[in-house]
């Protein structure tokens, strides 16, 4: 009896486990469709950036209203609120890029996004590795990307910024062996802050990537 009931639990949470993954992958598309476009229009129209601040304000206000309202039918909006204003600010910086002739950069910048986020969570969805042990290490990295971004608003070295870019890569990609791990373990069972995490981790790998490319092509 005690058997049947361990066996009926973890089917059920098996089951749980698939309609987060499926939810996540499906709303993530839809939110990186969704910011493409906005990102598109943005540059097409030649739309000024907001600014730093306004950006700031912005992105984590966006982010506060998605993990507040994360349980409820407005998350929906919420996220798509957050990835459309991404892709808002992100649309000048893809524009500049595609008027200098650095079209070929933007492109190669997706794809290698597209590959990181493919192969890590392949690895952790073939592999059903626990990805716990990173918690330390990310918790590390969050703060030296902290401390180095404040550094460099004041040194403005080329060299530290192409640094940061490159932990940046390794920090979001942290992230994302990390989550996919969190959804597959059962830790994860909100699909809307699973989104949001993925996707803020997908941006960060891409315009980093971008940056690296533009810096070493002589673009940037």
């Amino acid at each position: 009896m005690q058997s049947n009931i361990s066996l009926q639990g973890s089917k059920s949470s098996a089951i749980e486990i698939n309609k987060v993954l499926k939810n996540t992958y499906m709303l993530l598309s839809m939110t990186l469709a969704f910011s493409a476009v906005v990102a598109g229009f943005s540059a097409y129209l030649n739309l000024p950036h907001p600014g730093m601040i306004v950006s700031l304000v912005g992105v984590y206000g966006l982010m506060f209203l998605v993990h507040k309202t994360a349980d409820s039918s407005a998350g929906l909006l919420s996220v798509f609120a957050f990835t459309g204003f991404l892709g808002y600010i992100t649309g000048p910086i893809i524009g500049m890029y595609v008027a200098s002739g650095g079209t070929d950069l933007v492109v190669m910048a997706l794809g290698g996004t597209g590959f990181i986020f493919f192969a890590l969570s392949a690895f952790v969805l073939t592999t059903k590795k626990d990805m716990s042990f990173l918690n330390g290490m990310l918790f590390a990295g969050f703060w030296v990307l902290i401390i180095t971004m404040v550094a460099n608003m004041f040194l403005n070295i080329p060299a530290l910024g192409l640094a940061i870019s490159a932990l940046f890569i390794l920090f979001s990609s942290g992230i994302i062996l990390k989550q996919t791990s969190d959804i597959i373990q059962g830790g994860e069972r909100n699909y809307i802050i699973a989104t949001l995490t993925l996707f803020v981790s997908i941006y960060n790998i891409f315009m980093s990537l971008l940056h690296i490319l533009g810096v070493t092509s002589g673009d940037d």
